[in-house]
């Protein structure tokens, strides 16, 4: 969702206006904000694959959005986060050089045995300095890079993934013969009772191996990853604060997503999707939901909930969740919360939290 999810997405102001203090933001990071001019997301939208791999640019935002839950050789845990975010200043704008008015934003977060580490870059479209390309499947910003191998068909089968930030680096190749997964009603995910909502989809089945760097030191892992898809042009209703999102990755090879958008008033709004081990989504309702933090920490001088119960009665599930690092905290522009967890219960597995808005 994801974050991934996302976010952020008014740090463009800092590169379109830098001598202006940017106007209060409506909602988490200013996603709750009006969008007039801009395309709506509205039921019944055709997904068309692979043109919906690359980048919808009569829409406000958007993201692509990676986590892996990764082994190294000594069995110890490891996740990593890639995001790319695209932020429109008007509708439609493809065009070449700076008159183009599309912001970018990419995110790099690295937790382990070794703690938390994130990184942050930005960029201009239009100069080359970062995109998307549909077929072959390429998004960039500076060296950062998610790439196809081969053109792209219906799925994304086979992909490099490189970021780098500060005294740490990692390259993963990721495999799925899995399509998409399409969230909501055939990918009109809804985000609140008063019609926001996104076109959203998953590739939850990516198998990851490859390479961190961290401190001068090479680690190899390998695990489950997970793709997010989402774009917009209002993702939060004026009131919403903020998201808690997981994605997890159960060991009877089934795939869980779940949100929780925070109301000021507390009457949240939940939904989900079931994924069965053969890739089919059946969509889960807020009142299929169960979601009750169990535990806060303190983090950035913020209180936030970083282990979770999580229970869905029509499929039998009740875990509780912990995090690999309480301290997973992305130093960003809009701070927020991300890192692997793990999970027990009813089910065991590995997967990821997102808090925002805290």
């Amino acid at each position: 969702m994801n974050a991934s999810l996302r976010l952020m997405l008014l740090a463009g102001l800092l590169l379109g206006a830098c001598d202006a203090e940017p106007p209060p933001a409506e909602g988490f990071a200013g996603l709750g904000g009006a969008a007039a001019g801009f395309a709506q997301v509205t039921p019944g939208r055709a997904f068309s694959f692979p043109a919906d791999h690359g980048a919808h640019p009569d829409y406000r935002i958007e993201w692509w959005y990676v986590t892996a839950n990764l082994e190294d050789e000594q069995g110890r845990a490891w996740g990593v986060q890639w995001t790319l975010f695209r932020s429109a200043l008007q509708p439609g704008s493809t065009s070449e050089g700076w008159s183009n008015q599309n912001l970018w934003m990419g995110h790099a977060g690295l937790t382990g045995p070794y703690g938390h580490r994130s990184a942050e870059t930005f960029a201009r479209g239009g100069i080359g300095q970062a995109g998307v390309d549909a077929s072959p499947f390429k998004a960039w910003i500076d060296d950062w890079q998610f790439s196809s191998r081969k053109p792209a068909n219906a799925g994304l089968g086979e992909l490099d993934l490189h970021a780098k930030g500060g005294a740490f680096s990692y390259r993963l190749r990721l495999l799925s013969s899995r399509p998409p997964v399409l969230h909501g009603e055939r990918g009109f995910s809804q985000k609140s009772g008063l019609g926001q909502a996104s076109y959203y989809y998953s590739q939850p089945f990516f198998q990851a191996q490859g390479t961190i760097q961290l401190q001068g030191r090479s680690y190899r892992v390998k695990g489950p990853a997970w793709l997010d898809r989402e774009w917009t042009s209002q993702y939060l209703a004026p009131d919403q604060r903020g998201w808690d999102w997981f994605s997890l990755h159960l060991d009877t090879g089934e795939k869980l997503m779940l949100f929780q958008l925070r109301h000021a008033d507390g009457a949240h709004y939940r939904a989900g999707t079931w994924i069965s081990a053969s890739g089919q989504p059946r969509a889960l309702a807020s009142q299929d939901i169960v979601m009750t933090p169990l535990q806060y920490s303190r983090v950035a001088g913020r209180r936030l909930p970083t282990r979770w119960s999580l229970r869905i009665a029509s499929e039998g599930f009740a875990i509780s969740s912990t995090p690999v690092q309480e301290n997973a905290w992305m130093d960003t522009r809009f701070p927020y919360w991300e890192g692997p967890i793990r999970f027990s219960g009813s089910h065991q597995g590995v997967g990821y939290l997102e808090l925002t808005g805290y």
